[in-house]
């Protein structure tokens, strides 16, 4: 990890799973991470992580070790639910990429070149159309769709270094896109690196948000459900009590697993059974 990276992650005080997880208020999370993407060296990557992403790090080591390299921002309410438990208080502001990544391109008042990589082709050119819409002193470069070959994305990283960018959006779905930075994205391709998941299909308008009144309730999860109930009634219906048990285990074995880790002696929870749905 740099040292740019290692200092927005020791802002990070509460952990869910003992994954370190921001938790600024909006404002001032608007604020430390504009400073970040001002310094002149190094590089953060950072992840929107909600209750369904937490559980797959329970069965995912690669991921999991990933975010703990990250800044992790908390997107929805089950990790208030979970912050209340293992901490006592809800986090303090629902930092959804949907919502944070418009707010903070609008933030950034200094011009930034901005790349985006990931979803079809016709959507991440109408999601950086909308884009110059929204902040019109910005510069959005498509860099290319999701449909690439992933394992040697020369031609692709190529281009990332000649658009010599401030920062680069990346939304192909959780995991992918968590790793797929990790092993091609270095410190100068970008100062920031957005991992959005499903953001282009939102900002594109190919899928429509919740009403604003369901967002407000915090109700956005059940609207969506609604909406792919094939795909998501598994990750909500069942996801969410089962992201919850293993909250509580952590907190009751919080103890025993510290003295476990001194010793050298871990042994790992047993793992949820259920599939990964992918992008947020």
């Amino acid at each position: 990890m740099n040292l740019i990276a290692n200092f927005a992650v020791l802002a990070s005080r509460r952990t869910i799973f003992d994954v370190p997880v921001c938790d600024l208020g909006w404002d001032d999370a608007l604020v430390f991470i504009n400073e970040l993407a001002s310094f002149p060296v190094g590089q953060t990557v950072i992840s929107f992580v909600n209750a369904h992403n937490m559980l797959m790090t329970l069965r995912d080591s690669e991921y999991r070790d990933i975010l703990l390299q990250n800044l992790v921002l908390p997107d929805g309410i089950g990790l208030n639910i979970a912050s209340k438990i293992a901490h006592g208080a809800p986090f303090p502001a629902n930092l959804n990429g949907t919502d944070f990544v418009p707010a903070f391109l609008t933030y950034m008042e200094n011009p930034r070149r901005v790349g985006l990589i990931g979803g079809r082709r016709e959507v991440v050119e109408k999601a950086a159309a909308n884009f110059r819409k929204h902040a019109p002193w910005h510069e959005f470069i498509v860099i290319s769709d999701g449909y690439f070959d992933k394992e040697n994305p020369t031609e692709l990283i190529d281009e990332v270094e000649r658009q010599d960018l401030d920062i680069l959006i990346i939304g192909m779905g959780t995991p992918l896109q968590e790793k797929w930075a990790h092993h091609h994205i270095r410190a100068d391709h970008a100062r920031l690196v957005l991992t959005v998941g499903a953001l282009f299909d939102f900002i594109s308008g190919v899928v429509p948000r919740a009403p604003e009144t369901v967002r407000m309730m915090r109700l956005e999860w059940a609207y969506r459900m609604l909406q792919e109930p094939a795909r998501l009634w598994r990750r909500y219906v069942l996801g969410i009590p089962v992201f919850l048990f293993y909250v509580m285990q952590y907190r009751f074995n919080r103890r025993e697993r510290i003295l476990s880790q001194a010793g050298n002696n871990s042994v790992p929870l047993p793992l949820p059974q259920e599939q990964s749905e992918g992008a947020h």
